[in-house]
């Protein structure tokens, strides 16, 4: 079927300068024309990570040379409204690949209307809850690879940090999902609970692994989404043949720990920044199928309308979530 070229308006939230919350301004903008190799989706949800924050506080700033106008937003999913390769009706999801994010080369899923290559959108079975899938999103994605590069997860005892966050509960989620055994390190005692419910068998908290609970040499592999001021408490937990996989440091970036347990582990790590549209659609099958199969549930999710950004950020912001938070345009 062919592009749809007609020219058209819709909502977006818009950056003008980095700051605080109150800097996302929802705003009508014209969507240009379908290119050949692209699609449009209408948007249904998109997630709130926490590289959004970062970027919108300049934390993280924008590497193109003119920032500004800016729509955030590292991914959505939507249904097909203009196409090339992919049927009208159809539901696809689409993030990172230069949408949003410090790169950029498109604006970001906070939108009713997202214009994407077809080559960086996976499509999304018919029979799959929307809200679930972009509740699971680039959480699960980035879980998912992280996870694969501990290796085989079956009868293995693995941690996940931050494990209340999008991606850790993404993480626990799936790691149970392939038979492991999960502890999940929260860092809230009140999400302890939440934690087991997606299938850990043990929580700790922060203070926990500062007070040693987390021991030496327990663990098979560690998801780590948080590093900072506990990274060597996980280092040294790692049995001989265990693997760190580091997939964010929203705790810090700056770590330290015994150069010689290097000797016995391996620290790895992943960042969707490399992913490309066969990855994300191998993601995406899998996690749809334990989704169908009742293998995983969905994590928890709190929906703003898209017009809410600032209200989201700031309840993000102020550690009130738990799960992941879409924005859903008003329809």
């Amino acid at each position: 079927m062919p592009a749809d070229n007609r020219d058209h308006q819709g909502g977006a939230i818009v950056m003008r300068q980095y700051g605080g919350p109150d800097v996302l301004h929802f705003e009508t903008v014209p969507l240009a024309a379908l290119q050949p190799d692209e699609i449009r989706l209408r948007g249904i949800a998109s997630a709130i990570n926490h590289s959004d924050l970062e970027i919108r506080a300049g934390n993280w700033p924008i590497r193109r040379a003119e920032p500004f106008p800016y729509t955030p937003g590292l991914e959505v999913v939507g249904e097909v409204a203009g196409v090339s390769a992919f049927r009208v009706g159809d539901r696809a999801i689409t993030m990172m690949q230069g949408l949003g994010g410090v790169r950029a080369l498109r604006p970001g899923g906070y939108a009713e209307y997202v214009v994407v290559g077809a080559s960086a959108a996976a499509t999304v079975a018919a029979d799959a809850d929307p809200l679930a899938m972009a509740a699971l999103g680039l959480a699960s994605v980035t879980a998912f690879v992280g996870l694969q590069k501990i290796g085989g997860l079956a009868n293995r005892r693995i941690a996940v940090t931050g494990a209340a966050g999008g991606v850790g509960s993404a993480g626990v989620a799936i790691a149970k999902a392939q038979g492991a055994e999960v502890i999940g390190i929260v860092s809230r005692a009140q999400h302890a609970e939440y934690v087991r419910s997606l299938g850990a068998v043990e929580t700790l908290t922060a203070q926990d692994i500062a007070n040693g609970a987390l021991g030496s040499e327990t663990i098979d592999g560690l998801l780590d989404t948080v590093a900072g001021k506990s990274f060597a408490a996980y280092v040294t937990a790692l049995r001989p043949g265990g693997v760190l996989s580091l997939v964010g440091a929203v705790g810090g970036s700056d770590v330290s720990f015994d150069a010689f347990r290097l000797v016995d582990v391996t620290l790895t790590g992943y960042s969707t920044e490399s992913l490309d549209g066969p990855s994300l659609q191998h993601a995406i099958d899998a996690i749809s199928e334990w989704l169908r199969s009742g293998v995983i549930v969905a994590p928890s999710r709190t929906l703003f309308a898209l017009r809410e950004a600032a209200a989201a950020h700031s309840a993000l912001e102020e550690h009130r979530m738990q799960g992941r938070v879409l924005l859903v345009p008003e329809r």
